[in-house]
């Protein structure tokens, strides 16, 4: 929930949208790695707890952490101000990538201790966080507290991780949205990662989708024919209340108001930098397999929006511990499967950007890890007291930070069995992007 409209990553800046769809790239000649992966780079904004070590609490150190790092870009204040999000620079690779999670997380984690508190991955504070009286001293948000009251407090006090990844232009942008919205739940699924809050399990996996869904704009994006139809959406939005600005429009999937991207929205804050590399790296192979899709004139899949939720609420209350929902056909289907269909669905655009090996060795480690939530069940139930628990989540924030190769060199020879495509679906057509 960036406040300032600075550019810390790197990206040309977006121009304001006039319903055309303009081109957008991103300034610069690409590096040869960003030719060797096909011109799609992506960057990470990572949002972080800042906990008391000896109750657990939430401490209101974002803004000194920030002016103590105010010689780093990609580090700033956050809504709440116990809280503080990073931004990577533009990546091509995902090695890139993991590089500079790790080198955030640690300089982030070293300010943090000199302030006395732990920086804490995790989708929700899992102990006592403070109401409005928390919020930073922004005029931005002075007014979404304004507006929204206890809702800001609750929906904003929660963590997230959001991918950017960049696409040639608005109009194909729309397009990805589009071929997105049957993904995001497996996304999510992948990253829950805030079972515990009030000091207590909520029964959730994602308990900060729960509490997130709760602002008018945080849905699943819709299917647009165009900018010019997304742009009506969003301006409609903002004229009856439901949010204070552009930025303020929570799509889980949308045009970034700021840069050249799109922004995956939907998954919990990461607990260890090789699970948002992995995030990373499944997002920006669906953009890559949505952009092949649309330039080849292929029918989205028609995906009724109540089973595109009720897949997403399974997810947040599961994980991947449990059976999940078909948003393709509505019926119950067992996670780990879903998980699959996601992996074959995206295979050619890992394999053609060198991260499949990559990509396979991080599902692998969760498979042997568990998810966020599964770990930080099992940190909770062995470690049974606040300043354990808390110092525990720390140092799985700092683990994990290097990306998992696979160990053959074919990577495809790894892949899952699938569980079917969606290309059977029935399609929903759109304009054949240029």
């Amino acid at each position: 929930m960036r406040s300032a409209a600075a550019n810390p990553a790197g990206w040309a800046a977006m121009p304001e949208p006039d319903g055309t769809g303009p081109e957008v790239t991103v300034g610069g000649e690409p590096s040869g790695a960003a030719r060797a992966a096909g011109g799609i780079t992506l960057g990470v904004e990572e949002e972080f707890m800042l906990l008391d070590p000896s109750a657990g609490a939430a401490v209101l150190a974002g803004p000194d952490l920030a002016r103590m790092l105010g010689g780093e870009p990609g580090v700033q204040q956050e809504l709440m101000r116990f809280q503080v999000e990073t931004a990577t620079r533009v990546c091509t690779s995902l090695d890139d990538l993991g590089r500079e999670l790790a080198r955030l997380r640690r300089l982030v984690a070293g300010a943090a201790a000199s302030l006395g508190c732990r920086l804490v991955a995790s989708g929700t504070a899992p102990y006592r966080a403070p109401g409005l009286a928390a919020i930073t001293d922004q005029p931005r948000y002075r007014e979404l507290a304004r507006r929204y009251g206890p809702l800001a407090a609750q929906a904003g006090s929660t963590c997230g991780c959001h991918v950017h990844v960049g696409v040639p232009s608005r109009d194909l942008g729309v397009q990805v949205l589009a071929r997105l919205r049957p993904w995001l739940a497996p996304l999510l699924a992948i990253t829950a990662n805030s079972p515990i809050a009030g000091g207590r399990d909520t029964a959730w996996a994602s308990s900060r989708y729960l509490a997130w869904s709760r602002w008018p704009t945080a849905a699943p994006p819709a299917v647009w024919p165009d900018a010019a139809a997304y742009d009506a959406t969003v301006r409609g939005l903002i004229e009856r209340g439901a949010a204070i600005d552009e930025q303020g429009i929570y799509f889980l999937a949308r045009l970034s108001p700021c840069y050249p991207t799109v922004e995956v929205r939907v998954a919990d804050a990461c607990l260890d930098a090789g699970t948002a590399v992995l995030l990373a790296g499944l997002t920006r192979a669906l953009v890559a397999t949505a952009l092949a899709e649309a330039r080849r004139g292929t029918p989205v899949p028609a995906v009724p929006t109540r089973q595109v939720n009720a897949a997403l609420a399974a997810a947040a209350r599961r994980g991947l511990a449990g059976p999940g929902a078909d948003p393709f056909t509505g019926q119950a289907a067992d996670a780990r499967s879903l998980r699959s269909r996601l992996l074959d669905h995206v295979y050619p655009a890992l394999s053609d950007r060198g991260d499949a090996q990559t990509i396979t060795g991080l599902l692998r480690r969760l498979d042997d890890q568990g998810t966020g939530a599964d770990r930080q069940r099992a940190l909770f139930a062995s470690t049974r007291s606040a300043p354990g628990f808390v110092e525990a989540l720390a140092r799985a924030t700092l683990s994990g930070d290097e990306p998992v190769r696979g160990g053959q060199p074919n990577a495809r020879s790894e892949r899952p069995p699938g569980a079917g495509t969606p290309g059977s679906a029935p399609g929903v057509p759109l304009p054949r992007a240029p």
